[in-house]
């Protein structure tokens, strides 16, 4: 029977499609940790309080990314190219959004709106990282392998997620809330379209490397489609919600230490 733990444990068994799993995660987050580190930067001077928890958050991706190294190395194996059909954080970037990279690599100080924009962009994107992480802990937090990886980086997202309300509640006492609303709701109609085509191509990849018969292909395609279905009726309101959060200034102190892998 197909589960999520399941289809994990497959990916995570191989090493061809492990090092494909962390590649991929690994691009993805040191492209964060750039973009955060760039905005920190760019912060309008009337935001320079803001720019420590931006440091912190690219602090935090950049670690991501190097512990995803760190679990290939321990297998000994090296990163493999990431296929442009599954690089999610490009392919946000190239639909437009969040910030473009063309304006991040110019030392031209952001505007306010830009703030709000890749809070907004993270609100949604640190929903589905959230949310993922917390798959893979449930699953695998006692695995003797992943499991320290797995806790430190789910902790780290829960993190980013309720810096982002804060930071967004903040703005919306400001004034800025029809434009956040506006934002969020752009944001979250996009990445769920992108991250369904995203994970189509991961599943194709992974497919391919594990010689998935053309049934079980077709059940998770099916799958993929179905989430697809059920965030564009309305699951992707999640994202967009805003409320206080239980972790109050989430980011307010110097990034934790990536575990150690022997």
């Amino acid at each position: 029977m197909l589960s999520a733990k399941s289809l994990f444990q497959e990916i995570l068994a191989n090493d061809e499609s492990f090092a494909l799993f962390c590649s991929i995660a690994a691009s993805g987050e040191s492209q964060g940790g750039w973009e955060n580190a760039r905005i920190a930067a760019l912060v309008p001077e009337s935001e320079r309080g803001l720019a420590p928890k931006i440091t912190r958050h690219g602090a935090d991706e950049d670690k991501h990314g190097r512990i995803f190294n760190a679990l290939m190395k321990k297998r000994g194996l090296d990163p493999v190219p990431v296929p442009p059909e599954t690089d999610y954080t490009m392919l946000l970037e190239k639909n437009g959004i969040g910030l473009a990279h063309e304006q991040l690599g110019r030392d031209e100080r952001l505007a306010v709106q830009d703030i709000v924009t890749y809070l907004s962009h993270s609100r949604v994107t640190e929903q589905r990282a959230s949310e993922q992480m917390d798959l893979l802990r449930k699953h695998f937090a006692d695995d003797p392998d992943i499991g320290r990886a797995v806790k430190q980086i789910s902790d780290d997202e829960d993190n980013h997620l309720a810096y982002c309300h804060e930071e967004l509640l903040r703005f919306a006492y400001a004034g800025h809330g029809r434009a956040i609303q506006r934002t969020l709701r752009e944001c979250a109609l996009a990445e769920i379209r992108i991250y369904r085509d995203v994970s189509l191509a991961v599943m194709a990849n992974m497919g391919r490397i594990l010689g998935w018969s053309k049934a079980k292909s077709a059940v998770l395609t099916a799958g993929i489609h179905a989430v697809y279905a059920y965030e564009r009726l309305g699951g992707w309101r999640r994202m967009v919600s805003l409320e206080m959060p239980e972790r109050r200034d989430a980011l307010g102190g110097p990034a934790s230490a990536a575990p150690e892998f022997a």
